[in-house]
C-alpha cells in the first residue's frame, strides 16, 4: 500500500490538533460529554479548507435542527413510547428524503438533522425533564468541535480548493483531449460512444462538490463564477465531441467514395494536434475553418451539408477548448491568466436541473424509517437498558447508506470496523486511561494511533474505514473530567452500537438485496421517457434543462454500467440520446413558423421519434429505429428544402440533418433537390 503523503500527514496533524483543542475546551467548560466535541472534529475535517468550512456550517445547522426536533417531539410523545417511535421514524424518513433529493454538499444539513434527533432524544426518554439541557449540551459540544475544526483548518497551513479543482479539471481535459484526438484523426470506428468516454459525464458530476466549496474558501471565492462557467463548458464538450464523432465517421465514408475534401481532413488533424499541445493558435484555426466552410448558397447536396456541419462543430470545439484552458488557469489562481473574456458567446451555462427517481427515493427513505421504527419496537419490547444506542446507531447506518444500490457491504464494514474501534477504545479506556493524570499525558497516549488513522482518512478507498475508527474510537473513549468508566456499562453500550449496525445490515439484506441493475434500468427508461415526451411536445421545452438533466442522469448511470453487472440490453449511448433531444427541441421550436407541407413532415418525424422511444421504454432495451422513421426524416429534409425561407427553416433543416446522423449514422445519403436559398451554419452542439 502506498504510504501517506506529506499532505496526508499535514491533514492528520491538523485534525488531531483541532480534536485536542476541542477536547481541552470542552473539559474546561465542564461539558457533560466532552468527547462529542472531539468526535465532531473528525467528522467535519477535510484536507481542503473550503470543504471543512462548508461541512462545519452544514453540520452546525443540522445539529440545531435536530436538537430543536428533540425539544419538540420528546415532551409531546414521551408518555406514549410507540407514538414517539413513529414520530422519530417519520422525522428520519422525511429529512432523509430531502437529503437524497438535494444531492449537493448542502444535503448534509438534512441527513445530520435526521439522525441527530434519535442520538440525542432516545437516551433521555427516561428523564424527559432534562431534555432541553441535554439538547443544549449536545449542541454546545458539537458546535465547539465544529469551531475548532474550522479554526485550525483556516489558520494552520490552509489548503485552497482552487488548485485541487484545477488539477482535477486538468486530468479531465487530458482524457477529453485524448478522445478529441481519436475523433479528429478518424480513429473512432464504433457506432456508439464507448462507455469509457461517456464516463466523462460522471467525472464532471464529481467536480460539482469541489465547485460548491469555492464559496466557503476565502482564497478561491473570487473564482466561483469562473468555476461555474468552466463546469458548463466541460459538459458542453461532451455533446460536441459526440457530434463530431458522427460527422467524422460520415466524412470517412464520403472519403471512401472520393467526395471528401482533403483540406477538411487536414484541418481536423491540425485541431487535434493543437488540443494535444502542439504550438498553434486558436485564431489561426478559426480563420482556417472560415476559409473551408462552404458558401451557404452552395449547400445543395448531402456532402456539402455534412461539410458545413463539420466546420461549425470544429469551430465550436476550438472555442470551447480555448475557454476551458483559460478558465482552468483562472480557477488555479494563475497570476498570468489575466481577465477572462468568453470566446463562446452563444451558449448559456448549463442549468442545475437534476434527475430524481422519486419512486426509489421514497423506497429508500421508507426503508430507513421502517428500520428505525422496528428497532424502536424491539427496544420497547425487550426493555434493554442500552436499547437507545441500538436504535440510534441503526438509524445512523440507514441514513448513511440507505440510498446505495446495495448498502449491505458498506453496513458490514460499519459492523466490523465500528466493533474494532470499540475494542481498541475499550482496551485503552480500562488499561491506559486510568494511569493518566493530566491532559498532556492524555495527548501523548492518543497522538500515535490518531495520527496514523488520520493520515489514511483522505484515501478514498480507506476513508470510510478510517473515519469509523477515528470517530467511533474517540466517542467510545468517553474522555471526561473525572475517570468514571464502568466495564459493565461500557460493554452494554458497545453491544448496543454493534447491534445497531448489525441490525441495519440484516435489514438491508432483507429489504434491498438487489444491486445496480434495477436503478440503471430505471435511469435508462427515464431518459427514454423524457425523449418521448420531448418529441410529443409535452415536456422539456428548454435546452438547458434537457442538457442538465440528461448529463446528470448519465453521471448516475455510467458507474453502474461500468460495474459490469448490467444487462447488455441497457448498453445505451447517453450522449447520442442527448443530441437527439437537442434536435427534437429545435424542431419543436421552429416547426410552427414553417409552411404546411414542411410542418406536417416534421410533425410526422416527431411522432415517429416519440413512438420509437416509447417502444424502447416499454421493452427496456435498446432497439433499432424503425426504417419508416428514416423515410419520414428524409421526406422532411426534402420538404424543408423545397419550401425553405427564413432562419426557422434553416434551423429546422440542420436539426433534421443532426437527427438523421444520430438515429441512422450508417444510412446512405438521401436524394435531395437543388437548394433554393441559403442554409445558415448549424447552431447547436448536440446536432
Amino acid at each position: 500500500m502506498k504510504l501517506p503523503s506529506a499532505r496526508d500527514w499535514l491533514f492528520s496533524t491538523k485534525a488531531f490538533t483541532a480534536a485536542m483543542l476541542a477536547l481541552y475546551v470542552a473539559l474546561a467548560m465542564d461539558l457533560p460529554r466532552p468527547y462529542w466535541a472531539m468526535t465532531t472534529v473528525y467528522v467535519v475535517s477535510h484536507p481542503l479548507t473550503g470543504a471543512t468550512t462548508s461541512k462545519a456550517l452544514y453540520r452546525m445547522l443540522g445539529t440545531l435542527i435536530g436538537a430543536t426536533g428533540v425539544v419538540v417531539l420528546v415532551p409531546t410523545f414521551v408518555s406514549a413510547p410507540e407514538l414517539l417511535s413513529i414520530a422519530v421514524a417519520a422525522w428520519i424518513g422525511g429529512l432523509l428524503y430531502l437529503s437524497l433529493l438535494d444531492r449537493t454538499p448542502r444535503s448534509y444539513v438534512f441527513m445530520l438533522a435526521a439522525y441527530t434527533l434519535p442520538i440525542i432524544a432516545l437516551p433521555t426518554v427516561t428523564a424527559p425533564e432534562t431534555i432541553f439541557d441535554v439538547a443544549l449540551a449536545r449542541s454546545e459540544e458539537i458546535i465547539l468541535g465544529i469551531l475548532c475544526a474550522s479554526l485550525v483548518g483556516a489558520v494552520v497551513f490552509p489548503v485552497s480548493v482552487g488548485p485541487a479543482l484545477a488539477a482535477r479539471v486538468g486530468g479531465w481535459l487530458r482524457d477529453a483531449g485524448a478522445w478529441a484526438g481519436e475523433v479528429l484523426r478518424g480513429e473512432v470506428t464504433d457506432e456508439a460512444v464507448p462507455l469509457v468516454r461517456q464516463k466523462l459525464a460522471a467525472d464532471v458530476a464529481a467536480l460539482d462538490a469541489l465547485i460548491m466549496q469555492l464559496a466557503h474558501d476565502p482564497e478561491a471565492r473570487a473564482f466561483a463564477r469562473e468555476a461555474g462557467e468552466l463546469r458548463g463548458r466541460l459538459l458542453l464538450l461532451l455533446p460536441v465531441l459526440s457530434s463530431l464523432n458522427d460527422r467524422m465517421r460520415a466524412i470517412t465514408r464520403e472519403e471512401a467514395m472520393g467526395s471528401v475534401r482533403d483540406d477538411l481532413v487536414a484541418l481536423a488533424r491540425e485541431i487535434a494536434d493543437w488540443i494535444g499541445g502542439a504550438p498553434d493558435t486558436p485564431e489561426r484555426l478559426r480563420a482556417r475553418i472560415a476559409e473551408l466552410t462552404p458558401d451557404p448558397g452552395a449547400l445543395s447536396d448531402w456532402p456539402s451539408l455534412l461539410h458545413a456541419n463539420l466546420c461549425a462543430r470544429l469551430k465550436e470545439l476550438v472555442d470551447l477548448w480555448q475557454d476551458c484552458l483559460a478558465l482552468r488557469r483562472q480557477v488555479a489562481g494563475d497570476p498570468a491568466a489575466g481577465h477572462w473574456a468568453p470566446v463562446l458567446h452563444h451558449r448559456p451555462v448549463i442549468g442545475t436541473a437534476r434527475h430524481h427517481d422519486h419512486g426509489l427515493l421514497l423506497f429508500s427513505t421508507a426503508s430507513a424509517a421502517l428500520a428505525t421504527l422496528t428497532a424502536s419496537l424491539i427496544w420497547i419490547a425487550s426493555g434493554w437498558p442500552g436499547g437507545a444506542n441500538f436504535v440510534a446507531m441503526a438509524a445512523v447506518a440507514c441514513c448513511f447508506f440507505g440510498a446505495q444500490d446495495r448498502p449491505a457491504p458498506f453496513l458490514w464494514m460499519m459492523v466490523v470496523w465500528g466493533t474494532t474501534a470499540q475494542v481498541i477504545a475499550g482496551v485503552l479506556l480500562f488499561t491506559v486511561v486510568p494511569q493518566i493524570h493530566d491532559f498532556a499525558m492524555l495527548v501523548l497516549v492518543l497522538v500515535l494511533p490518531f495520527l496514523l488513522v488520520g493520515a489514511l482518512i483522505p484515501r478514498p478507498e480507506l476513508g470510510l474505514v478510517t473515519l469509523l475508527l477515528a470517530a467511533t474510537g474517540s466517542g467510545s473513549l468517553s474522555v471526561q473530567s473525572h475517570y468514571n468508566a464502568d466495564f459493565t456499562v461500557y460493554v452494554n453500550e458497545s453491544l448496543a452500537v454493534t447491534g445497531g449496525f448489525l441490525f441495519a445490515w440484516i435489514w438491508a439484506l432483507a429489504t434491498k438485496p438487489f444491486g445496480a441493475e434495477i436503478t440503471a434500468r430505471r435511469l435508462v427508461r427515464s431518459g427514454w421517457a423524457d425523449l418521448a415526451a420531448c418529441a410529443a411536445g409535452t415536456r422539456l421545452q428548454d435546452h438547458r434543462v434537457l442538457v442538465s438533466r440528461t448529463l446528470d442522469r448519465l453521471g448516475l448511470l455510467i458507474p453502474r454500467l461500468a460495474s459490469g453487472a448490467i444487462d447488455d440490453g441497457l448498453a445505451t449511448d447517453g450522449l447520442r440520446d442527448l443530441r437527439i433531444g437537442y434536435n427534437v427541441l429545435d424542431l419543436q421550436r421552429d416547426r410552427r413558423a414553417l409552411p404546411g407541407a414542411a410542418k406536417d413532415a416534421i410533425n410526422a418525424v416527431l411522432a415517429g421519434v416519440a413512438g420509437h422511444f416509447r417502444t424502447q421504454q416499454k421493452a427496456g432495451a435498446v432497439l433499432l429505429p424503425p426504417a419508416g422513421l428514416l423515410d419520414h426524416v428524409d421526406e422532411a429534409i426534402r420538404a424543408v428544402l423545397a419550401q425553405r425561407a427564413g432562419q426557422a427553416a434553416d434551423n429546422a433543416l440542420q436539426a433534421l440533418v443532426g437527427l438523421r446522423q444520430a438515429l441512422f449514422p450508417g444510412a446512405a445519403a438521401p436524394l435531395l433537390p437543388p437548394a433554393r436559398g441559403a442554409v445558415a451554419p448549424p447552431l447547436l452542439a448536440a446536432e
